[in-house]
């Protein structure tokens, strides 16, 4: 477009002068650049205002946010401290008051089990100083019965010599005339006593023949039978039977028991029954069987061991009655068969002196059983409430490890916002920090535009 011999006319002086192309075209790059210098004055202007109202914003909603979560941390972190601590202080509080307390249950509980033991103790000596004491007061009756036995024999006896000196005479007297009938009487025996011999030989001969074992069989049943003629009246709460349990390699012959109406044993016995051919080659001895009966004794349980025997027969020791051979084995006796009910009935009787003993005996093991049993399950508490303890003594520690690492977490978030907060006062600084003058360095066209525009 041309705009030679163009006229313009000036609103502030009303002159009117024309203007060529060059003249036209530096009016309207004027004029576009006082647009653009003032539109671009403009929104820098906004643009600092806006800048400094947005940092404005931020520092303060970043300080105030900050402030609160410091103080909000600070706050969760005195509160989780003093919870810990008395958390601590109250659990092992408690715990000392419980074990004080277990402590002091167990003590009273071992007191009072002490005191019964004594107790008991003390009752079980009493009766045996009781028995001690009847013991020896029916010995010394024994031996006074005895003696006053032992005298009345001997004035027997002295009574007896006095008619025997007595009658001597009156013996010399009728001793011819008894010699005239004695040798007649003498034929009359020796006939007989052919005959007693003659029958003694045949008694012999069948003797010979009978085995070891068949003696020992008589034996048995001739005991056998001794026993069951007075078993209803005397025993009849007895067990006596042949003892035929051989799984320990032997057997005895007999087994004698008897319980009271509880269920107490009385008395228990194994007995033993040997005899012997007078004509055997090898001769058996009472003490080639004691090893044995002691060990059947043993394997069925039984107290006393008793060997009713014919062998020895020529033995002083053996034929006075009952022997005691508990020296060599315990609770054994030796006894002849006619002294097989007289035995039983002495121990049996002895027995029965003692049961009241033996049952206040099994009642005080049945007692200390009940004790034992109680301390195992005191002691079984006793662990067991140590593992728990130990237990929650862990999970308290991990619990205190947990809180220490939450503690440490929070003070990382606190020193990550402590960081943001120096981070966006340094973004601030800078913002304040922005000019024109920085803007424009190095940058000669924005210079330019800034230098027209001042």
């Amino acid at each position: 477009m041309s705009v030679e011999n163009t006229s313009v006319k000036c609103p502030n002086c009303k002159e009117t002068f024309k203007v060529d192309d060059s003249v036209y075209t530096d009016i309207v790059k004027q004029v576009r650049d006082q647009q653009f210098n003032d539109e671009l004055n403009q929104r820098l202007s906004q643009a600092d205002k806006e800048k400094n109202a947005a940092i404005a914003l931020t520092k303060s909603e970043t300080e105030n946010t900050s402030r609160d979560l410091i103080a909000n941390l600070n706050e969760k972190i005195i509160k989780l401290e003093a919870e810990s601590k008395q958390l601590l202080a109250s659990e092992i509080s408690k715990k000392d008051i419980e074990i004080a307390q277990k402590e002091s249950q167990l003590k009273a509980l071992e007191d009072k089990a002490k005191l019964a033991t004594n107790k008991a103790i003390s009752e079980i000596e009493k009766e045996r100083d009781t028995l001690k004491s009847a013991l020896q007061l029916q010995k010394a009756e024994e031996k006074l019965n005895i003696s006053n036995a032992l005298k009345e024999v001997e004035q027997e006896r002295d009574r007896l010599l006095n008619d025997i000196s007595n009658k001597d005479i009156e013996i010399q007297l009728k001793q011819r005339t008894q010699e005239q009938q004695h040798s007649l009487a003498l034929q009359a025996k020796e006939q007989a006593i052919r005959l007693q011999e003659d029958e003694i030989k045949r008694l012999q001969d069948y003797k010979q023949k009978l085995s070891t074992k068949m003696l020992g069989e008589t034996l048995e049943q001739h005991c056998e039978t001794s026993f069951n003629q007075i078993r209803a009246t005397a025993f009849p709460n007895a067990y006596f039977e042949k003892d035929n349990d051989a799984s320990g390699g032997t057997k005895g012959d007999f087994i004698y028991r008897e319980h009271d109406e509880e269920g107490n044993e009385i008395i228990s016995i194994m007995f033993e029954m040997k005899n012997e051919n007078d004509q055997t080659a090898s001769k058996k001895r009472n003490e080639d069987f004691f090893a044995k009966l002691d060990k059947d004794r043993r394997d069925k349980n039984c107290e006393y061991a008793i060997l009713v025997s014919l062998l020895e027969s020529d033995s002083e020791l053996y034929n006075n009655g009952i022997v005691d051979v508990s020296y060599r084995y315990e609770k054994m006796y030796v006894i002849r068969p006619q002294f097989f009910i007289p035995i039983i009935t002495v121990l049996r009787n002895a027995a029965l002196n003692t049961l009241e003993y033996k049952s206040e005996v099994s009642r005080m093991r049945n007692q200390n059983i009940d004790i034992t049993n109680f301390e195992d399950k005191i002691e079984t508490f006793k662990t067991g409430f140590a593992r728990n303890y130990e237990l929650a003594s862990k999970q308290f520690g991990t619990a205190i490890k947990e809180i220490d690492k939450s503690i440490l977490h929070l003070n990382k978030i606190k020193e990550a916002l402590t960081k943001s907060e120096n981070n966006l006062r340094l973004a601030n600084n800078k913002a304040e920090d922005l000019s024109i003058k920085k803007l424009t360095y190095g940058n000669p066209t924005m210079k330019e535009k800034f230098d027209n525009l001042n």
